[in-house]
């Protein structure tokens, strides 16, 4: 794989993936490192690639190669996959995966306003072409809004905190660059011997810059709605707010959800979870890419129907 991107857990999705056979739907390919590990175990696999960043498609044609030949690619929000679907005129699914979070590639980007530990622009999209940047919302939400992102999406203590000495720096100068937020966080943070202090933050903003939570619970209902019987969604986190979001979407989707003093309804649960616990990386793995070593992978299959219904 290209320096592009490093994919996380590529064993164990070839372990959970890598038997079907038909559709699978990439939702975020990025440098295309899971997709061509799929498409080379198996040559009846076809490939649904979408991503946000058209720089990540560009480059995922690029090491796919001849393998492109068995991908159909899609810029846009894997939230809004039915459509591309629709393109395809497929109207149902035999895999999914989805990568969620970042790339190596925009990490490692300073132009792209991702990392922490380079000084480049705020910004954060992971389509730069259009939404706002994360220095928009630094220099024009309000304090508790500002502070209520910190919490909700980066789980920072200190976002009350953080979240007034933006306000105080950017009434004498606008906040524009990675480094200058840095400098406030860490004035505002005690030393954390635990990661760098500004990580959350960063976390945070990108999560919101990126609306990457919102919808994510329905997004994930809708393409298991999409899968044939037996079809299988794999989903790779790397925080424990996207990983709580799977973990109870799937819990609830493996149980029937109607009320115990009454006959179900509901037709019984519609997948089962094949991952008991999240699959995490192995010393090996975490020695080469330190980047996986928050990345957990919870695979889930879809149920036959029951009752005889067929899906329309």
């Amino acid at each position: 794989m290209s320096e592009f991107h490093r994919p996380v857990l590529v064993q164990e999705v070839l372990h959970y993936l890598g038997g079907v056979s038909g559709y699978i739907l990439d939702g975020t390919i990025g440098g295309g490192g899971h997709s061509k590990a799929l498409l080379e175990q198996n040559a009846n696999l076809h490939i649904i690639g979408i991503d946000k960043d058209p720089q990540a498609l560009e480059q995922a044609k690029k090491n796919l190669g001849s393998l492109s030949r068995r991908v159909r690619f899609f810029q846009g929000d894997f939230k809004d996959f039915s459509v591309f679907l629709e393109e395809t005129g497929l109207r149902r699914l035999d895999g999914i995966l989805l990568d969620l979070g970042v790339s190596s590639y925009q990490l490692d980007t300073p132009e792209r306003g991702f990392s922490y530990h380079a000084q480049g622009p705020l910004d954060m999209r992971m389509d730069p072409t259009e939404g706002k940047t994360a220095a928009d919302l630094v220099n024009d939400l309000s304090t508790h809004d500002l502070a209520r992102i910190f919490k909700e999406y980066g789980e920072e203590r200190w976002a009350k905190k953080i979240a007034r000495i933006i306000e105080s720096r950017r009434n004498e100068k606008k906040i524009d660059t990675t480094s200058e937020l840095v400098d406030i966080i860490k004035s505002a943070v005690p030393h954390d011997p635990g990661g760098h202090p500004a990580r959350r933050v960063f976390q945070a903003l990108r999560i919101a810059v990126n609306n990457e939570l919102q919808g994510l619970g329905r997004a994930i209902e809708k393409m298991i709605d999409f899968l044939n019987p037996m079809g299988r969604i794999g989903i790779i986190t790397f925080h424990s707010l996207e990983d709580r979001l799977v973990k109870n979407v799937f819990r609830k989707l493996s149980q029937c959800n109607c009320p115990k003093s009454l006959p179900c309804v509901c037709d019984g649960p519609r997948v089962k979870i094949i991952t008991k616990k999240p699959i995490e990386p192995g010393p090996e793995e975490l020695e080469t890419n330190r980047r996986a070593r928050s990345s957990k992978f919870r695979v889930a299959e879809k149920l036959e129907i029951k009752k005889g219904k067929e899906e329309e």
